[in-house]
């Protein structure tokens, strides 16, 4: 009997991920929620390089990293595919899933610290959003092709956290003023029905969680 266990936890976007991928495809798993300030054994021993979730352990074996961890479900299991068929499509979307990966120090820095990490966190979220903005012009709905798939997952960071990151800190960066593309992409997004369908369910707690995290300036949420 196969046997799918996720280690996470339940505020981080890459976890959430993860989740996601899962459902999608239709595998049962176990979710198994970790404390930060106190990982399990299980944790540590399962990604004893950066002690960090999501970790999938799939019949005993570990798979670390969200994308990585995406995918190793899209390849392993049946059910609708997450990554493109097309080789030039694929590769498109694991350069979205990174230009959006190596933006996460910078939207921490951004939403979660204060003095100078800050500031120079505000100008790499505003030179990522003017290269989203431009990406989503001419009503563009999805990072590849016409079908919801492996970079738009990357893209909850963006399209879902940045929100709760903006209404939590106070920080406001992305107005219809000033990105009116990225905008509009990511309301369509958060009113998708393959995004509305997995939208963690305790969005006011998430909301609540992170506004202690601004107030605490909390280590970088990890992936």
């Amino acid at each position: 009997m196969t046997q799918v266990k996720l280690l996470g936890f339940w505020y981080s976007p890459f976890s959430h991920r993860v989740e996601w991928a899962l459902k999608i495809k239709g595998v049962k798993y176990e979710y198994i929620e970790e404390d930060r300030d106190n990982k399990s054994l299980l944790l540590l021993q399962s990604n004893p390089i950066h002690k960090k979730v999501p970790v999938l352990i799939h019949n005993g074996k570990t798979i670390c990293e969200s994308m990585i961890i995406l995918e190793y479900i899209d390849e392993t299991f049946e059910g609708p595919s997450i990554l493109p068929k097309d080789p030039y499509d694929r590769a498109l979307a694991r350069f979205w899933a990174k230009f959006l990966d190596n933006k996460v120090g910078a939207v921490v820095n951004t939403f979660l610290r204060k003095g100078e990490e800050q500031e120079k966190g505000k100008e790499e979220v505003c030179e990522m959003l003017k290269v989203l903005d431009n990406e989503f012009k001419d009503n563009k709905k999805y990072f590849v092709g016409d079908k919801f798939g492996y970079a738009d997952m990357a893209a909850n960071l963006v399209g879902l956290w940045m929100g709760v990151f903006q209404e939590a800190s106070g920080v406001v960066l992305a107005t219809n003023e000033k990105f009116p593309n990225f905008c509009g992409w990511r309301d369509e997004y958060i009113n998708r029905s393959q995004v509305k369908e997995y939208l963690p369910s305790r969005i006011d707690e998430l909301l609540a969680f992170y506004q202690d995290r601004v107030r605490a300036q909390a280590p970088t949420p990890q992936k």
